[in-house]
């Protein structure tokens, strides 16, 4: 008797090939058979999943839930949108280790690297901890609805070794101090973390303006830390440069040095984030072509890619407000939001405010967020993510004969102050996603970038894997579409794979039973919104989906229709997983 039967659906297995009509079998946390399960009727439970696609889990290795984890069993929006695995540490930023004296440090770290109120973190986080050995013994404690890999993150353990001075972008590691991180390092893949990862990027900053400590580690450091994947034989490597975005051609040739000695000197699987933007929005294609040179000499490096542009959202409810640096409503910006729309509502304070955002200047991402309005786009529902420039609010107010301001000052107001405005970041340089679409299709490319967990109040992009379904494969319009088999297996056994993982991401006996019934006529996402449930009443964008109709973990239903149904089977995964040897 098997636990779970699911019958009648379409299963598209993980690996690429072919959907075909299955049932599957699934006893305790196995699956058990897929086809013929008549040796393994009847079943406690069957889903009939007529009608349905039938995939692996999505497996998520790119998110920042190192600090959620310790008092957040949900994981969501991940969750609720098929994750069955996530990967975080990602960027070199995470909780350990971690001195006592260094726990304020670290959450304005996050706050300001990945916009994670540090109220909530305050507030929310366990500790308990000192070493990311001891991190991981305190996770092996906790369940959640997902599987969840660690990562040993370069900026926490720089200030670690190396105190203040490790904080210090400018400082420079002693050969001493590089040993030490690379001891610590060994010790935590022995013990279980997937990886190492660091970032070298101008954006990352803590709360306070300071750059990440990261930022100008030498190559010898970055190497030399990195040997503890040699020395333990396992793990990879991820990381953020400002490669994919600098218009400094030297800087860039200097970055791709260092990768290429990470990439000849310590061997192991390496991905790193590629993404476009305007300044330089050829840029990617040299970075995939390195890829590609590295990978015919032998090299596991893969463009860690993302599905959709990396866009912020703005809003009266946002972080990121247009009408912030307007006199008059920075008056009114600590009022809550209902207030705000009351007074903004009034003709003469909506005149004020027009009048005074005409005469605002600013300069750099603030300008963008104040007046571009040919990049900003109302999310629809649900959201679409390749807009026209009609679609815009310069479109739109063009097609009404009125002021650019005033539209958007309108759709400001608009659902009680709840409506929020899409801005493209990345990713959008043509105004459309066929650059994307290459980037997917690439060999050498593999889907990352969600940032789940982070970004609390300015961006929604752990909803990346539905996007990958409903974008790709059923309602892009303007342009090529993609294979359903492919998109699956780019979010289930090629990111499995990535970091060790080989016993999920693919349909078939002896496999996890990690799996999404899914109606992909139906699948959907809604709009993002705000809510307050994070620890201190922290905010947060939640965008639920439609159209999974169960996601299954480890055999045991997670959610349904979008509902979480309490089930919690999800452990920390030490290590890496081999693939099942049981063949039916």
């Amino acid at each position: 008797m098997a636990d779970l039967i699911i019958r009648n659906g379409t299963v598209v297995d993980g690996t690429g090939a072919p959907r075909r009509q299955a049932d599957i079998a699934i006893d305790g946390d196995r699956i058990v058979a897929v086809g013929d399960v008549s040796a393994h009727e009847p079943a406690v439970r069957e889903i009939d999943a007529s009608g349905t696609i039938v995939t692996p889990g999505w497996v998520d290795i790119h998110t920042h839930y190192d600090g959620q984890v310790t008092w957040d069993p949900d994981l969501a929006p991940s969750s609720i949108n098929g994750v069955t695995s996530i990967v975080m540490g990602n960027c070199g930023v995470g909780f350990a280790p971690a001195r006592p004296d260094k726990h304020d440090w670290l959450i304005r770290l996050l706050e300001g690297v990945e916009d994670i109120p540090g109220t909530a973190l305050a507030e929310g986080m366990t500790w308990g901890w000192e070493s990311f050995d001891e991190y991981l013994d305190v996770l092996d404690q906790l369940e959640w609805t997902v599987d969840v890999g660690a990562q040993v993150p370069h900026a926490a353990l720089r200030t670690y070794v190396m105190g203040e001075r490790g904080a210090d972008h400018q400082s420079v590691a002693t050969p001493e101090e590089i040993e030490e991180m690379c001891r610590l390092t060994e010790s935590a893949l022995r013990n279980g973390a997937l990886g190492f990862t660091t970032s070298r990027t101008w954006a990352h900053r803590t709360s306070t303006g300071e750059s990440i400590g990261t930022l100008k580690a030498t190559a010898d450091e970055v190497v030399g830390v990195a040997q503890a994947l040699n020395r333990a034989g396992t793990g990879v490597i991820q990381l953020i440069s400002d490669a994919y975005q600098s218009s400094d051609d030297e800087l860039v040739a200097r970055e791709l040095e260092l990768l290429g000695r990470i990439v000849t000197e310590v061997g192991r699987p390496m991905s790193f984030t590629v993404q476009q933007n305007d300044e330089t929005p050829q840029r990617w294609r040299e970075l995939v072509s390195r890829i590609e040179a590295w990978s015919a000499q032998g090299a596991d490096v893969r463009a860690q890619v993302a599905v959709r542009p990396i866009g912020v959202l703005l809003g009266l409810s946002a972080t990121a407000n247009p009408l912030r640096r307007c006199p008059t409503y920075a008056r009114l910006h600590d009022l809550p939001v209902a207030e705000r729309v009351a007074h903004l509502s009034d003709p003469a304070v909506r005149a004020d405010i027009i009048a005074e955002h005409r005469e605002v200047r600013v300069r750099d991402f603030p300008a963008l967020i104040h007046g571009a309005f040919d990049r900003m786009y109302p999310l629809s529902d649900p959201p679409n993510y390749e807009p026209t420039p009609d679609d815009s609010v310069a479109g739109l107010a063009a097609a009404e004969g009125v002021e650019p301001i005033e539209k958007m000052y309108d759709l400001m107001l608009a659902e009680d102050g709840q409506q929020l405005l899409y801005m493209p970041l990345m990713n959008y340089a043509h105004g459309n996603l066929d650059d994307v679409r290459e980037m997917i299709l690439s060999e050498h490319s593999m889907f990352g970038l969600s940032d789940a967990g982070a970004h609390c109040n300015v961006i929604s992009d752990g909803t990346f894997p539905t996007t990958a379904i409903t974008h790709w494969t059923r309602d892009r319009d303007r342009g090529e579409q993609i294979d359903l088999e492919y998109i699956v297996h780019q979010q289930t056994q090629r990111t499995a794979a990535h970091v060790g993982w080989h016993d999920r991401g693919v349909i078939g006996p002896g496999y996890l039973a990690d799996l999404n019934v899914i109606d992909h006529d139906r699948l959907a996402l809604k709009p993002p919104r705000l809510v307050d449930d994070l620890p201190a009443g922290g905010t947060r964008l939640m965008q639920p989906a439609e159209g999974y109709v169960a996601t299954i973990k480890r055999g045991r239903v997670v959610a349904e229709e979008g509902r979480l149904t309490g089930e919690r089977p999800g452990r920390l995964q030490r290590g890496t997983h081999s693939a099942p040897t049981l063949v039916r």
